[in-house]
């Protein structure tokens, strides 16, 4: 497997039951071949699919060509949360970006 893409609800509550979170891996083998381009566009379209109103990820803010795509497929960054995050033994920032459907 080179890659995969998940939806869920949103936060999981019955509130939130409109707008999905989307997880996406590739491996980095496989970077920069299309591959999340692919899954992203796939989620879009099975949250359309399911009458999501809302999409909703979040990544590591160093993590600029993940972003630069979620922008360019119509995603705007609506959250930073600083140094929510810790890995080899540095403070990691987190981006939330949303797109509305």
């Amino acid at each position: 497997m080179v890659g995969w893409g998940a939806l869920e609800v949103f936060r999981g509550r019955r509130a939130y039951r409109h707008s999905a979170e989307f997880s996406v891996y590739v491996h980095h083998e496989w970077h920069r071949r299309g591959i999340g381009r692919a899954l992203m566009a796939d989620l879009v379209t099975r949250a359309r699919g399911l009458q999501y109103h809302a999409l909703v990820g979040e990544c590591c803010s160093e993590s600029t060509s993940v972003i630069a795509l979620l922008e360019a497929l119509g995603f705007d960054r609506v959250a930073r949360f600083r140094e929510v995050g810790r890995k080899f033994d540095r403070w990691l920032d987190v981006v939330f970006l949303e797109r509305l459907l």
